[in-house]
């Protein structure tokens, strides 16, 4: 089974529930340093050398949410970028949610700096 970095987001048309806790868990354990937010919508502050290297993570996620066209919030400051992620069809989290979070670790990984 692929991971969920190489898996791919599936629009969401609506009509369906948003996950259940029970249903975030596992997907969770899968990720590493993201928060679910009052089981609403999932949440990282990454940490970057400096404006450049926080610029240029949001500069990648933001092509993968263009090609994967799911679209997450982005807060970009001084070596700090946070992402939010839901799908605003259904105002929640879907599968697809925790794809797009294990693509901006991956994003990341290609950013320099700690």
């Amino acid at each position: 089974m692929p991971g969920l970095a190489d898996r791919h987001c599936v629009p969401c048309k609506g009509g369906i529930s948003p996950l259940t806790g029970e249903e975030v868990a596992p997907l969770l354990a899968q990720l590493e340093g993201w928060s679910v937010i009052d089981n609403h919508h999932l949440e990282k502050q990454f940490k970057l050398k400096n404006f450049i290297e926080a610029l240029a993570l949001v500069n990648r996620v933001g092509a993968i949410a263009e090609e994967q066209n799911h679209h997450p919030d982005i807060f970009l400051a001084w070596g700090k970028v946070v992402i939010k992620i839901w799908t605003h069809k259904i105002n929640g989290l879907t599968d697809s949610d925790f794809v797009f979070a294990a693509k901006c670790d991956v994003a990341r990984a290609f950013v320099a700096g700690p």
